[in-house]
């Protein structure tokens, strides 16, 4: 709501005696409909104090409109009023107009009162004592405003906080939180209007256990923000929320009671307090109707806003001062001419503004009113609340300055009670509740003997008519219904209720719940799809597409390669028939088909009867072998994945996925907090969703067991809380969880109204917790008590190495291909220079003539001795039986091969 300008123009039409009769005009934004009335009705109950002039009323006062951020608008309508015998200017609350009408104050020395926001003060003193003081501001500074906040977070002892602020201002409204470092981390987040930003913002901060939070932002802000941290499961019972925003008490809490999170805020007013309940009567009797817009309780019945307080308190202010001006018998020259245009001040203005400053002790609805020397207040009191199961809940309060002193009402410790009995109704439903061997056990059965014990009471348990959780609805005619244990509950028939009972916001309307003892969500119940049959060429499914093309090719190219080197290297020409060392002919083992043989032996782990001679060609080799070693070890073991895991295709991987087909039927219980959820719904999705079940035929509604029977029949999903699914789950290997959470929630022990059970049980409950035996109860249910275990079960995705997986071995195998060439080209060179040596022909020449024959393709694998053979011995046994001496040949013998 846009701020408040009033401006109270004090003339003197009429006198009495000694009375002068003022008359006030109210100056007000054009979206200020219901200040405007709380205006008018706080000067008619000041026209009213007998205590001033009996019989005669104080002013007749008269209500105008400003502009929005219009400076110029609003200076230009002040001068026109002091012009025409304005005495006291109230407002505007517009930072940018107050500005200027401060300005104009000071000038012309008339008093100008405000209730706004200032960040000047902690730049600059705004009540410097080098100029004349003309105005007065009922807003605390904001400096002590901070400091307040600081105080209260140094209490809770904090070791980090995150502050959440909506725009710049926050940083500076926090700016004394920031000074807690280094003792307290302080992280800072801005908070983005886009949900999907806001939704991201809360989960990195649940996932970072960012739990202590400060949050600054303006008063329409708080529920939204709240629910988008309650939807992303940042709301609970880990979570402590601190708000700086003076009107927490306007905002609805409900949804919020039973989240499990702290949320403390501060206030200016004492809710609980006579005053404000007194002023609320008198408002209620005068504006009956808190839909109408020109009301002051518009959209918040029997709910004063801060922003009301301060103009409440402003007018009781003037009343005050008109009192002072009364008792002194000082005699103010109300009717001087002043005018902006001449620029001459108020000879007068400074004394009233002194009965302004001096009258005003009292205690208003904003707590109590005492202004410094220069028009500041710093006296006033910031009363802490804390949001309870019934309402905000007065915990304490804070009040500067330098000896600040704050108090916090302490708990109350939980009472010991007698051995009294009481009754608790529950709905069969497993593992919640279950009866066995002629007893109760469960969950809930485990949890409620630990209070029992603690508490030292006992308990019988009563089972709930039709097995029925039950809801409140309003009927046209204004009467309740209600059914299962909710109207038991409601009827006092029973003093409590527990089993999945999940805390919503209609059920807290009539009945009372303790803290949740389990934390949950809507999910979906779904039975695990077939895996697909394996493909008839699904050998090849360990290797990327990519990875057989470049085993294909390298498997040619070495192929190619170790031909090619083989003929180079005059090492691979070796005798045929080593026994007879006459022979004038040598052959190559590497023929095209031999080099493919050799290659696919070796990539199958298969042996050959060729084995390399010569370092070039073994070097290749060797390469080859390390390649085929790496490649065959990560085949065989992503192929035994592969043949393990089953490749499993869900036809629906969320609730949108239900809701945008038409074969999967799907449905929940009746008249259970699922169904409640999807008909109350603003998402279209899911809205959707129950209109399908509504209209489906035969009825998709089923309990959880039944439910659990359809889906394991086929085309059918069951929407259910997320723990009743789990237990579904591990105790069935043919049943899935499909999708995240559609919300959070929690389940929680539902009492009558204000029973005196509530707070006693909460507070154990959260024992618990903290404790983990209800962690160690929900293993011991959930976990151990099965007979199955579908751990194994579970599918997996396993995905074909790529080229980036075994990339590394084909630039091992390159390296050695190179590496090979290089030495068979090396041996080839040595060769070529020894043969001309020895027979004295050009190195050339004999190159060429080498390299000539290597490329030839007809006989091109058997070779005349006399190229080259000269310098290898044919085998070591010859040699041996010749005395050890080198066989050479007479090169002029020329045997043609070619």
């Amino acid at each position: 709501m846009q701020w408040v300008v009033l401006c109270f123009l004090c003339n003197v039409p009429v006198i009495h005696g000694n009375f002068q009769q003022y008359r006030v005009d109210g100056f007000f934004g054009d979206s200020s409909l219901g200040v405007i009335n709380m205006f008018k009705w706080a000067m008619k109950e000041m026209n009213m104090d007998s205590t001033i002039h009996p019989g005669m009323p104080i002013a007749n006062f008269k209500t105008q409109l400003l502009p929005n951020d219009d400076a110029f608008e609003a200076g230009k309508q002040v001068c026109e009023a002091i012009q025409n015998g304005s005495r006291v200017i109230f407002g505007p609350f517009d930072r940018a107009a107050a500005d200027h009408v401060q300005s104009i104050g000071r000038g012309l020395q008339i008093p100008v009162l405000q209730a706004h926001w200032d960040p000047r003060d902690l730049m600059t003193n705004s009540f410097s004592r080098d100029r004349i003081p003309a105005h007065v501001n009922l807003y605390p500074s904001v400096g002590n405003l901070s400091q307040g906040y600081r105080e209260i977070i140094s209490h809770f002892r904090w070791k980090n906080l995150t502050l959440l602020y909506e725009d710049e201002d926050g940083l500076i409204r926090a700016q004394e939180i920031l000074k807690l470092e280094p003792e307290t981390r302080v992280y800072l987040r801005k908070m983005e209007a886009h949900p999907e930003m806001m939704y991201n913002m809360f989960t990195d901060m649940k996932d970072k256990e960012e739990y202590r939070v400060v949050l600054d932002c303006k008063t329409s802000s708080i529920v939204p923000i709240l629910q988008k941290a309650l939807q992303c499961n940042a709301l609970t019972e880990n979570f402590h929320y601190f708000l700086t925003n003076l009107d927490l008490h306007m905002v609805d809490l409900e949804l919020f009671k039973y989240s499990g999170a702290n949320i403390t805020g501060v206030s200016l007013i004492d809710i609980n307090s006579r005053a404000v309940a007194e002023v609320k009567s008198k408002l209620s009797s005068s504006f009956p109707d808190n839909r109408d817009q020109y009301s002051p309780f518009y959209n918040a019945p029997q709910k004063i806003s801060t922003q009301l307080a301060f103009v409440y308190d402003s007018v009781r202010l003037l009343r005050e001062a008109l009192n002072g001006t009364l008792a002194s018998r000082r005699q103010l020259n109300f009717t001087q001419a002043v005018s902006c245009s001449r620029a001459t001040p108020w000879e007068d203005g400074r004394d009233f503004y002194d009965f302004i400053k001096s009258s005003t002790v009292f205690d208003g609805l904003t707590g109590k009113v005492q202004l410094g020397n220069f028009g500041e207040r710093d006296v006033f009191r910031l009363n802490i609340y804390q949001l309870s199961r019934s309402n905000l809940k007065h915990i304490g309060y804070w009040e500067p300055p330098s000896t600040a002193q704050m108090q916090l009402i302490p708990r109350n410790e939980t009472r010991h009670r007698g051995p009294e009995t009481y009754k608790l109704v529950v709905v069969m439903v497993e593992p919640y509740v279950i009866y066995k061997d002629g007893k109760y056990e469960g969950f809930c059965i485990d949890i409620m003997d630990a209070i029992a014990e603690r508490l030292n009471f006992r308990y019988e348990v009563i089972q709930s008519p039709k097995n029925e959780y039950g809801n409140c609805d309003e009927l046209s005619n204004g009467s309740v219904t209600c059914t299962g244990m909710v109207k038991m509950l409601v009827e006092r028939q029973v003093d409590m209720a527990i089993t999945g009972f999940t805390i919503t916001h209609a059920r807290a309307k009539y009945i009372d719940f303790t803290k949740p003892f389990m934390n949950l969500g809507i999910t979906v119940l779904f039975r695990k799809p077939k895996p697909d049959p394996p493909e008839l060429m699904s050998f090849l499914a360990p290797l990327d597409n990519t990875v057989w093309a470049g085993i294909i090719t390298v498997f040619l190219g070495i192929s190619l390669v170790l031909l090619l080197t083989a003929r180079f290297t005059p090492y691979e020409w070796i005798n045929p028939h080593p026994c007879d060392p006459t022979t004038e002919e040598v052959e190559n083992q590497f023929s095209p088909l031999s080099s493919l043989w050799y290659v696919i032996a070796a990539l199958m782990q298969q042996g050959c009867e060729l084995a390399p001679v010569a370092v070039s060609t073994r070097t290749l080799a060797a390469s080859w072998w390390f390649f085929t070693l790496i490649l065959i070890s990560s085949y065989t073991a992503n192929l035994a994945a592969f043949l393990t895991v089953e490749n499993v295709v869900s036809p629906i991987e969320s609730a949108e996925d239900l809701a945008s087909q038409t074969v999967i039927k799907f449905g929940t219980t009746q008249g259970g907090s699922t169904m409640d959820f999807f008909r109350n719904s603003s998402n279209p999705t899911y809205v959707k969703m129950y209109n399908i079940m509504e209209r489906a035929s035969p009825p998709v509604w089923a309990d959880i067991v039944e439910g659990e029977r359809r889906v394991l029949g086929g085309d059918y999903a069951y929407l259910s809380e997320s723990s009743s699914i789990e237990y579904r789950v591990e105790r069935n290997c043919d049943l899935m969880q499909v999708g995240n959470w559609l919300d959070s929630k929690g389940y929680g022990i539902g009492l009558p109204k204000d029973s005196d059970l509530t707070d006693d049980v909460s507070r154990e409950i959260i024992k618990l917790k903290e404790e983990q035996i209800i962690q160690s109860m929900y293993d011991k249910w959930w976990k151990q008590k099965k007979d199955v275990d579908c751990s194994g079960g579970k599918t997996q995705t396993t995905n074909p190495l790529t080229m980036q997986n075994v990339g590394g071995i084909f630039l091992v195998l390159i390296g050695g291909t190179f590496v090979g060439l290089l030495v068979a080209f090396g041996e080839f060179l040595w060769i070529a220079r020894q043969n001309a040596r020895k027979y004295k022909s050009r190195w050339r020449s004999e190159i060429c003539k080498e390299f000539r024959f290597e490329w030839k393709c007809g006989h091109g694998f058997h070779k005349s001795t006399e190229n080259g053979l000269q310098n290898i011995p044919l085998t070591k046994s010859y040699i041996k039986a010749n005395g050890g001496q080198d066989i050479t040949y007479d090169r002029n013998i020329q045997d043609d091969v070619t």
